[in-house]
């Protein structure tokens, strides 16, 4: 597990489904975020997810669905923008469609040990 010194303060942007499970592993708490560029909902939640990078002690994975679409199977993602909190390596919440700033510090913040 990491300490939260180690927690980028930028979204990690997803290059490799294989470093997936390694990402939920290292981190603590982790925000994922399934999107598409074509997806207005996404672009708009754009700023609030670089705010939970920033200011919060969860790290935050963006998941291009177009590139990426065997991991949104298998996490069940139907529409985007889908968001996934992960904690102790768990998953531990969902939230579907556009979500304010709030809801998504919040939503992480409950699993912030």
């Amino acid at each position: 597990m990491s300490s939260t010194e180690s927690v980028p303060t930028d979204p990690i942007q997803l290059d490799d489904a294989a470093d997936f499970d390694d990402l939920v592993a290292e981190h603590d708490t982790l925000l994922v975020d399934f999107y598409a560029d074509w997806c207005g909902p996404c672009q708009m939640m754009e700023p609030a997810v670089e705010a939970v990078a920033a200011d919060t002690d969860a790290a935050v994975v963006k998941v291009d669905v177009d590139q990426h679409q065997d991991l949104a199977g298998e996490y069940g993602v139907q529409g985007i923008p889908t968001l996934l909190v992960f904690a102790g390596g768990e998953l531990a919440n969902r939230m579907v469609g556009a979500q304010s700033e709030s809801a998504l510090i919040d939503a992480v913040t409950d699993h912030v040990a």
